[in-house]
């Protein structure tokens, strides 16, 4: 069993690298957008939920994110481990997924951040924003979405670094590059 959490600031390729983690490993990527989709497009109670939050613009509160999370982990095929993209984005949402674990008997085994830096996150996402012609995702849209990231996001890494969890991968280079990094530390922390 291998549950793992997988952390990283907008454009730095946690998508891309949560497919390959899980092809490797054989448990669910979970994606909290993939989740969100999901409960939409079934009509879930939740679902509604959060499809009023986001179609005012806002974000989806911790208390529906948490319960559909929480729904999600229960699914059958997450029994042999699961790798969260997306969350938690907040400390008390590490306390939530902390609680949900201890619940259901599962160990947290591995928080993996992918560190990249700034000015070549937001080169790869204006790239990503003109391929998908994403007229939204503007430079400064961009640095905003870095600014909330560093603000809620990055004391959950240090949260997970003081309970001995987290691992850093330095997400510069090419996809193949990232993987290897990556590879190399799920191969250490398996050894261990």
């Amino acid at each position: 069993m291998t549950a793992m959490v997988l952390l990283g600031p907008p454009g730095a390729g946690k998508g891309t690298q949560a497919t390959r983690i899980a092809e490797k490993l054989s448990i669910p990527a979970i994606s909290t957008g993939e989740i969100f989709r999901a409960n939409m497009s079934e009509g879930t109670e939740i679902g509604l939920q959060a499809k009023a939050f986001i179609d005012r613009g806002e974000f989806v509160p911790d208390s529906v994110t948490n319960a559909m999370v929480k729904a999600r982990l229960s699914a059958p095929d997450t029994a042999n481990g699961f790798l969260l993209d997306g969350y938690p984005r907040n400390v008390e949402q590490a306390h939530v997924l902390a609680d949900m674990c201890e619940e259901v008997g599962i160990k947290l085994d591995l928080v993996l951040e992918i560190q990249v830096d700034e000015d070549e996150v937001v080169t790869r996402m204006m790239k990503r924003a003109e391929e998908q012609h994403r007229t939204d995702d503007t430079e400064p849209v961009m640095r905003h979405r870095l600014e909330v990231y560093h603000q809620q996001t990055e004391p959950v890494a240090a949260y997970y670094a003081d309970h001995d969890l987290l691992q850093v991968v330095d997400g510069s280079g090419s996809i193949d590059e990232v993987t290897e990094r990556i590879f190399t530390v799920l191969n250490s922390v398996a050894k261990n």
